[in-house]
């Protein structure tokens, strides 16, 4: 059994090295190398090479598995990619995969990624709204003089490959709840929170709250999920900025200080027009621990405060 998995293995590994070969030749200096013995690899894609307007970043890692039975672990960034775009990109790749299972995938991906791209570049209309909100974006970056860890490789888990497997038909979408609003300079944020235990759960939840009007509305949908996988005792856990740079990380990091788990909290932002600076951060993660406290996902708000304390200092020592 055991040569057989490696017989296996290697022909995926020499599949992989043919498909990274003929990728680098085709797209040149688009495609980049991370860490080529832990198979990260990174491709810039636009909708138009000449005079792009719209532009992304597709990281995927290659498990040793890949292409012959798993597929890649992949994480699209772009400052302009909401909420329903995202999960309509996403479920895209992921029919791609299942037409074409055990076959090479990234050529496909890449091309469908920029074909989206060109579909989204000729509407007027959002271009010109992708801009203004690309403009605030960057504005209230400038305004955030914070230090936070990079939470970069932490988006490209291998863990994410369950997204991908067929699970039961009737997992049922878990109690989502609604926090209380908080509302600053006529910007507005509101969280959810849901109970999960599988990464099809939370998108499960994910595609229910973007079926409200409001909701999929929101300048920035921002969320961060933990789930606690006893088999392997270590964490499942991922996070979302949705154009909102750092804030799913920092989201991420509260519901690690705060330990808790098989949880998913979203924070809706509506963007007022009036720039918040870094306060936007404190309201979004004050929303988040406010519901986490809401739903008895930790014994007090006083508790949940001193754990925002402690984290506060830990970091302040780390820059001394």
């Amino acid at each position: 059994m055991a040569n057989i998995i490696d017989v296996e293995n290697a022909g995926d590994l020499q599949s992989q090295i043919e498909e990274v070969e003929a990728l680098s030749s085709i797209y040149g200096d688009e495609w980049c190398v991370i860490d080529e013995a832990a198979r990260i690899f990174c491709i810039k894609i636009t909708d138009d090479i000449d005079h792009p307007k719209l532009k992304a970043c597709l990281q995927i890692i290659l498990p040793h598995d890949y292409p012959s039975a798993a597929p890649p672990v992949y994480q699209i960034n772009a400052a302009w990619l909401r909420g329903p775009d995202r999960m309509t990109l996403s479920n895209s790749l992921e029919e791609l995969y299942v037409e074409n299972t055990g076959e090479s995938i990234l050529y496909l991906w890449v091309e469908k990624i920029r074909e989206f791209l060109l579909e989204k570049s000729q509407s007027t209309d959002t271009v010109e709204q992708t801009e203004v909100r690309n403009m605030a974006t960057e504005e209230e970056e400038v305004a955030d003089d914070e230090e936070m860890p990079d939470y970069r490789a932490l988006k490209l888990n291998t863990e994410n490959a369950h997204l991908f497997e067929n699970h039961s038909s009737d997992e049922e979408l878990p109690p989502i709840k609604l926090g209380e609003t908080i509302t600053e300079r006529r910007s507005t944020f509101q969280p959810h929170l849901a109970p999960v235990v599988t990464p099809r759960q939370v998108r499960m939840v994910l595609e229910k709250l973007y079926e409200n009007k409001k909701i999929a509305s929101a300048t920035h949908n921002i969320y961060a999920y933990r789930i606690y996988c006893e088999d392997k005792q270590s964490f499942l856990q991922d996070c979302e900025d949705d154009g909102e740079t750092a804030a799913g990380g920092r989201l991420l990091h509260l519901l690690q200080i705060l330990d808790v788990r098989n949880v998913l909290v979203v924070v809706s932002r509506w963007y007022g027009g009036i720039l918040l600076g870094p306060d936007r951060f404190k309201h979004i993660n004050n929303s988040a621990r406010n519901i986490l406290v809401q739903e008895g996902y930790t014994s007090s708000a006083d508790e949940a405060t001193k754990a925002g304390l402690k984290n506060k200092k830990s970091k302040s020592k780390k820059t001394k």
